[in-house]
């Protein structure tokens, strides 16, 4: 099973750009326990290095998971109840109608084999310990590697502790250079990092050691100090070092030596900052997931700190590696950010920066919405997208401040453009679920809310809360005098109509709607869409003639517009218009810039549905075996993305079954299936899906020399890929060839590197087409 729906294929773990050091024995134990253990916790105090080592076992082992290694992040999210939504959204899951998040989890992954890295637990200990709980009971081939700073708590869980890295006893003799201690080979290749050609020598061996043990090997101290080689010398560092742990020791008693090590650490690293280095690193502390220039230049600059000095702040904090630096984007590491959020609270300035934090964001976010129907679309797509956990942060103010309910039921509402392509329809209710019932009194925030509440859950088929959402938006709207809300309110109950095949009022519903859009004056990418929606009902009703005529005029709004991502799925409508009246050439033209527009939304669903229609097109021109390619990919992807086929669209589904059993007498069974794997192959890769569907290309089978590539295979190989394409397990094929598991495993591995594949199921189609052939 491929999580990702294409988009990736082994995982989305981030490449390193340092070694893992010191760390071969903790890595080798770990994935020992993996072996057998379902879930491993690595647990430590902050910065002895959990995540780096979680990221390293989780590298290692990728060729041991055919579904991927997935990085679980969960520093930056503070609502426990957003736990499996951000999960779900990682994995590329949607809920299917009535699914928790947890569950359409659960239900996705099943029978896959993959690894959940979950970093950073410990302020979530609960909703993590539940959904690994969940994941181990309904997931059984799904392990999870964890790291908090306390265990999970949950039956079945090893925990590994972390210990910092290995310094030199002082009472024995040293061996020259870093070879041995894992503090110095750190310190060595981060000092180096600083100042070029620095080396661990005989000379400054004695030094280095003292830093180190110092530091108590803790990497996170080690690396601070090692950058401060920019600056200082080795014995200048030792010195300072050295008097503030003095300092420092006679503190909190009740806190561990590493813990008051680290935090001497950090201290120390902010006492190397200007006055005004501190304050921006603890302004800057609001920022989750970090932040951009500008970001930073609005919201924690005032007349203490001006906007003007702000870069060369930053720039400073860059060079003492306290903020990180990437792209257009600044970052401090969790436990550097955490440090600058206690400082601010001590300031007593908090409320203050969450707020202008909220208020640039909230800006942001309108400016994205206005901009939405414009050449500016993907640019704000893509900037809210980068935004997502500062998004988080400002609507959890919101939320949780009193008298802000009504801005993040706006915040909430306002990103409806978001929450839809970004397949984040879960969170966006959950937002609005939330602001709804915090500020229940009639307002024009709550109208916009209601509606886009309701629009979200129509898409996910809860027909019930979406009505009783919309009926209230409706009714007040009449009350308010608030046109432009009634017409939402009747286009979305018109959508809901039309899901439910109630088709004389879906286009009674969604024309009024439209009619109401244009009196109005709203031309934006919901009231294009709207027009969409009400071709399709027109098609379904069989009038394709009328539903092409909308569909072109609309296609117009959208050019005079240059819009995008409303001309995509008005594209669709057309595409399926023009099919349904014959014209295939006219239809897979309109299906195929549709796909490739959807493409850079990352809009997974609107891209099966286009996939989908295709598939049936090559039905209509005789193309069999394209065809069932098509389905097959289409079919891959549906139950990745957590929807049922084509939102459960019943004229729809009428037409996808019809084509499926066209395609299937037309290749007979072996035929058909052999094909349809192959599609499942290419759901893998997104891009070589697109190019495939465009006739830009056939889909790939592995050929070494001319031939295909399973004749380069060792017999031994050949027999495992025969049982891997049976459906073995690599645990059944260990027993049915009476070989050890790891064995078994080590030979799947060589396979996929040999034939260039990246899953099983690519071995399972070559060895399936080989048969037949």
């Amino acid at each position: 099973m491929d999580i990702s729906g294409g988009r990736r294929s082994r995982g989305n773990l981030p490449v390193e750009v340092t070694s893992l050091v010191g760390r071969r024995h903790d890595s080798a134990e770990v994935r020992r326990l993996l072996s057998t253990a379902r879930l491993v916790t690595l647990i430590g105090i902050g910065g002895v290095g959990k995540t780096r080592l979680a990221l390293g076992v989780g590298t290692e082992l990728r060729r041991a998971f055919p579904d991927g290694v997935w990085l679980l992040e969960f520093a930056e999210l503070a609502d426990p109840a957003l736990v499996a939504h951000m999960v779900a959204e990682a994995l590329r899951v949607t809920n299917h109608p009535g699914q928790s998040s947890a569950e359409a989890v659960v239900k996705a992954l099943g029978e896959a084999s993959a690894l959940l890295v979950f970093d950073n637990c410990e302020h979530l200990i609960e909703p993590c310990a539940h959904l690994a709980e969940q994941l181990l009971h309904g997931a059984h081939g799904v392990r999870i590697l964890a790291t908090s700073r306390q265990p999970l708590g949950v039956t079945g869980e090893h925990c590994w502790p972390v210990a910092p890295l290995v310094v030199p006893d002082p009472d024995h003799p040293m061996e020259t250079g870093s070879a041995g201690y894992s503090a110095l080979a750190l310190f060595e290749q981060r000092a180096a990092a600083a100042v070029p050609g620095f080396t661990v020598t005989a000379a400054n061996q004695a030094t280095v050691a003292t830093i180190c043990r110092e530091l108590d090997g803790l990497p996170l101290a080690i690396e601070l100090a090692a950058a401060r080689l920019r600056a200082l010398s080795l014995d200048q560092l030792l010195t300072r070092l050295s008097n503030r742990y003095k300092l420092l020791t006679s503190g909190r008693t009740t806190a561990t030596p590493r813990q008051q090590t680290l935090r001497g650490a950090i201290d120390w690293s902010y006492d190397l900052c200007t006055e005004d280095e501190r304050l921006l690193w603890a302004r800057a502390s609001v920022f989750s997931g970090g932040f951009d220039l500008s970001a930073a230049e609005s919201v924690v600059s005032d007349d203490e700190l001006s906007a003007d000095d702000v870069l060369d702040l930053l720039h400073g904090l860059v060079d003492k590696s306290i903020m990180l630096f990437g792209g257009d984007r600044y970052r401090m590491l969790e436990t550097v950010r955490s440090y600058g959020a206690q400082k601010l609270r001590e300031s007593g300035a908090e409320q203050r920066l969450r707020r202008a934090h909220r208020d640039w964001y909230w800006r942001q976010a309108k400016q994205a919405a206005d901009k939405w129907f414009s050449t500016e679309q993907v640019h704000s797509y893509a900037r809210m997208k980068a935004e997502h956990a500062n998004l988080r942060s400002a609507l959890e103010f919101c939320l949780s401040t009193e008298g802000e309910a009504r801005a993040g039921m706006y915040l909430g509402a306002v990103l409806w453009f978001f929450w839809s392509p970004a397949d984040l329809i879960s969170e966006g209710r959950h937002w609005l679920t939330r602001a709804l019932a915090l500020d229940p009194a009639p307002s024009p925030e709550r109208l916009h809310a209601l509606w886009v509440a309701g629009r979200m859950a129509v898409l996910q088929g809860e027909n019930e809360t979406a009505m009783t959402l919309l009926e209230e938006c409706r009714a007040e709207a009449v009350r308010m005098g608030d046109d432009s809300a009634f017409a939402h309110a009747v286009y979305v109950i018109g959508l809901n109509a039309l899901r439910n095949d109630n088709l004389p009022v879906a286009t009674v519903l969604l024309a009024e709607a439209v009619a109401r859009f244009q009196a109005l004056g709203e031309i934006n990418g919901v009231t294009v869409i709207s027009r969409g929606f009400l071709a399709m009902a027109h098609t379904a009703s069989g009038d394709s003639d009328r539903a092409v005529e909308l569909c072109q005029e609309s296609l117009e709004i959208c050019a005079a517009h240059d819009d995008q991502w409303a001309r995509a799925h008005i594209l669709y409508a057309l595409a399926h218009a023009e099919w349904c009246r014959g014209d295939s050439r006219a239809a897979a033209g309109h299906a195929l810039e549709s796909l490739k527009l959807k493409r850079a939304f990352d809009d997974l669903i609107g891209i099966a549905g286009d996939v989908e229609l295709l598939g049936w097109i090559a039905v209509s021109e005789g193309d069999h075996e394209r065809a069932a390619r098509l389905l097959g990919a289409s079919d891959r992807m549906w139950p990745v993305v957590g929807s049922i086929p084509l939102l459960g669209f019943r004229e729809l589904s009428e037409a996808r079954a019809r084509a499926t059993e066209q395609a299937r007498v037309a290749l007979g069974r072996a035929g058909f299936e052999r094909a349809t794997e192959s599609g499942i192959t290419l759901a893998t890769d997104l891009d070589q899906l697109l190019a495939y569907s465009a006739g830009e290309s056939k889909p790939k089978t592995a050929r070494r020399n001319g031939k295909p590539a399973s004749t380069a295979l060792t017999k031994r190989e050949r027999e495992i890929a025969e049982l891997v394409a049976d459906g073995l397990s690599n645990k059944d094929i260990a027993a049915a060839l009476v070989i050890s598991q790891r064995t078994a495993e080590t030979h799947v591995e060589h396979i996929l590197t040999k034939l260039g594949f990246t899953s099983r199921a690519q071995i399972a189609a070559l060895i399936s087409e080989q048969r037949v052939t």
